[in-house]
This record gives C-alpha cells, structure tokens and sequence, in this order.
C-alpha cells in the first residue's frame, strides 16, 4: 500500500464557525480547536491513526469493470446549431453527419440490459448533437426500454440533453409522461446566449427555449429541469447570468468553462481560471446566503458540491465512464462516454458483441487518480477524481488550482450550513419550500 504525505492527506479548512481537518481518505471533516496554530506536519501521528494504512477507505487497487447501469444513444450526430465552441463539431465528433437506426438503438438498450444487474435500476440518455433531430426514434425507444426493463425484472429512467429549439407539444408529453430528466443548453440571457449558440436558419436560439418552458408550464414538468450554460473567456461576470437563469424557473443551473474548442479562442487558459474562480464563489456566496436564509436558489455547481460532501462521496475516478456507463454512437460502437464518441482510443466494443472488458478494464487501471500525476499528492483526489477524461486528454490539467479553490470555499460552506441549517440535509423538503413552475418561492421556510 503506498501511503502518501501529509498534504496529500490532510487539509486545514478555514470557515466562519472555526477550523476543520479534511481528511482526504473517506472525505471525512472534523472540528479542529481554536487555541494555537497548528502545523500540518504535526499532524502525522493523527494521520496515522484516523486513516491507518492497513484499512484506507480508497486505496490504489484499480476498480474492476462493474455491471452496466447507464447508457447513452448518441440519436443524431448532426445539429441545428452551430455553436461558435462546440466541441462536438455539431455532433458529428470530426466526422460526418448521421442519425442511429432503430436496430442500433434496441440493441443499445439490449446490452444495457443484458450487462446489467438483475433489479437494476438503469438509466438510458438520449444525446446528441441534437436529439430531436431524430424524435421519431426516441418515442419508439422509451416504450421499446420500459418493456424489455420489466421483462427483465430491472427498472429504467430516462434523460435528454437538448438545446430545446425544437420541442413540439409531443415532445413535451413524451419527457413529462415518462418523468424524464431534462437539461437544457442555454448561456445566458438573449444577447450573450444568441451570439455563442446561434441557429442554422437565423432566428433566436433564445425566445424558441422560452417557448419551450411555457410549454412546460403549459403542459407539466419533467422529474427534472435543468440548465446548463457554457462559459467562454471573457463571457463577463456569472452572477447576473445565474440570477437570469434561475428566473426562468429552471431546478437547477450549472456553469461549465470550454476547455475544450475547435476555436482556441474559445477555450480557457489556466489564467482564465482566476476571474472564473472568483465569479463562481461569488455565485456560491449568494447561494449559500440564500439557503441559510431558508430560500431556494438552486446553483447546482455549489449544491451537488455540499451534498457530495456531506455523503462523505470518496472516488478514484472523475465519473462513471467506461466503468458501469458507456456511450453509443450512431453505428453502434461503445465509447467510455458521449464526449469520446468515435475516439478510437476510448472504444470499448460494440452493441451487438458487447463492452470490451479487457479495453475498460485498462481504461480504469490506467486512469485511477492514485496512479495519475499529479493527482496522487493532492488533498482534493478523491473529491475530483482526476478531472474529465476528454478535457484532460485534450488540455492536460490546467483546472487544479481552479478546482481547489473552489472546493475548499465548498467544503467551509459546508461548515457553516451544517452548523446554522443541519435540515438542509436531513429534511431539505421542510428547509424550503418547493417552488413553482417558474421559479418563485411559494413560502419561505426555515
């Protein structure tokens, strides 16, 4: 067992309730006392005992390739966008434009099944470029999964990211009636979203999403409704944008840098990650205020942060890719995820002959964060996970000091919230109160 150093191991916290110890193994945080400095070296012998070496919650043992559990069809690598950063290439990954068949698509949800656990609750997402390029497959889809998943004693879910131009009253129905988990591309308001995500034929990217959720306020809600906004360099302060979002009535909106571009203008530089960080604590300060105040404000980059913390979530990897998640491009083949789609180094198999567990096997032996440098000796490993495979792959790591500052700002928060609000986490439904279609508090809670 290789044990690392101090500062691998153990971090010093600061918040406004006092100082914490985190304790990288097991995500563990625990009051420190107020009288005296203490130094990080002496706290090796308390290492040794909170974290022995013989009983490591994570060690460097590469994970073995676990039962499938999500897969997502990739139902048309062509869009009807051409966003100035896409780095799908309007989803044809550098190749050419294409739509999966019927046949591909129920093999897809075959395999799934087929390498999955038995009662598995199973996921299937529908990707792109732009689904609803091809509606016609995913409605015959969804109910051809709900079949053959209680036929085979599992459960399944569904989920779709789409950039909402094209949703009929249909399509709707289809996400609300089968309680699908929707996120929606959307950067801002008009003027910014409109000028990174414009439309093929002209119009407004913009005022067709709005059209969209009326028809979700018309119609009913999915299980979920997020946003997901895209951050250039120099796209200006997130606060306004965040505030503009969360106003449309979304669950939850998410902030997510480009790294990765066709247009390297487009693509954050490590110095781009300092008016970044600083944006996204802004951001994270005014949620946290917000939910100490017993109001929704649903920043789902800082609340997915809290909760992972609070489940103590400890992971050698950045995600589940190429271990019980694949990918499916349009002919059929296994990708580790719909971000490596058609990237030969990350295929692993076919649905018809199914995953390659030798090709994901060496996929999660190669990539566990305590073989990766230099992910091995820092504090945040287990939080991170080594970061997302195609961003890594393509930009190394340029987002460490980002990431960790950010969640250093996350786990103080999570200080203070569990200290001012613990219902936050027992009983989120009695903190406050769930809000309405758009977005307005019904009545606020403490």
């Amino acid at each position: 067992m290789i044990m690392h150093n101090v500062e691998a191991e153990l971090r010093i916290i600061a918040s406004a309730v006092g100082r914490h110890l985190f304790v990288a193994d097991g995500s563990r945080l625990y009051d420190m006392p107020e009288d005296g400095d203490i130094a990080l070296d002496a706290l090796a012998p308390l290492l040794e005992r909170i974290a022995p070496r013989e009983s490591r919650r994570i060690d460097d043992l590469p994970l073995t390739p676990p039962p499938l559990q999500s897969l997502s069809l990739n139902l048309a690598q062509a869009c009807n966008m051409s966003c100035s950063y896409c780095y799908a290439d309007e989803g044809k990954f550098g190749g050419r434009a294409r739509m999966m068949s019927f046949d591909v698509a129920r093999a897809g949800v075959d395999r799934l099944i087929a390498e999955s656990n038995p009662r598995a609750d199973l996921l299937v997402g529908f990707m792109g470029g732009e689904p609803f390029l091809h509606r016609a497959l995913m409605r015959d889809i969804v109910p051809y999964a709900l079949e053959r998943a209680r036929a085979s004693g599992r459960s399944v879910r569904f989920s779709v990211t789409t950039n909402a131009t094209m949703l009929t009253d249909d399509d709707i129905h289809l996400l609300v009636d089968h309680d699908f988990q929707v996120a929606i591309s959307i950067d801002g308001p008009k003027s910014l979203n409109d000028a990174q995500r414009p439309l093929n034929g002209g119009g407004s990217a913009y005022d067709r999403v709005l059209a969209a959720l009326d028809k979700f306020t018309r119609l009913g809600r999915p299980r979920h409704l997020s946003a997901r906004a895209t951050v250039a360099p120099g796209t200006g302060p997130l606060r306004p944008i965040l505030d503009h979002l969360i106003g449309l009535g979304f669950d939850s909106v998410g902030f997510s840098p480009i790294l990765v571009s066709p247009n390297p203008a487009k693509a954050f530089s490590a110095a781009d990650f300092e008016s970044f960080c600083r944006d996204m604590i802004a951001c994270g300060t005014e949620a946290k205020r917000a939910l100490l105040d017993g109001r929704s404000y649903p920043f789902s980059n800082f609340e997915t942060a809290l909760h992972e913390i609070h489940r103590g979530s400890h992971r050698p990897y950045p995600c589940g890719a190429g271990a019980a998640y694949l990918s499916v491009d349009a002919d059929g083949g296994l990708y580790a995820c719909h971000r490596l789609v058609d990237d030969e180094r990350f295929a692993m198999g076919d649905v018809h002959s199914g995953s390659d567990v030798v090709k994901r096997a060496a996929h999660l032996a190669e990539r566990h964060v305590d073989r990766q440098e230099p992910c091995k000796s820092c504090w945040a490993r287990y939080l991170c996970g080594g970061g997302c495979y195609h961003e890594v792959d393509r930009r190394g790591r340029i987002a460490c000091d980002y990431i960790r500052a950010w969640l250093t700002f996350c786990i103080a928060s999570y200080a203070e919230i569990s200290a001012a609000a613990p219902l936050y986490f027992s009983e989120p439904e009695r903190h406050y109160a769930r809000k309405p279609a758009h977005g307005r508090s019904e009545e606020r809670l403490s």
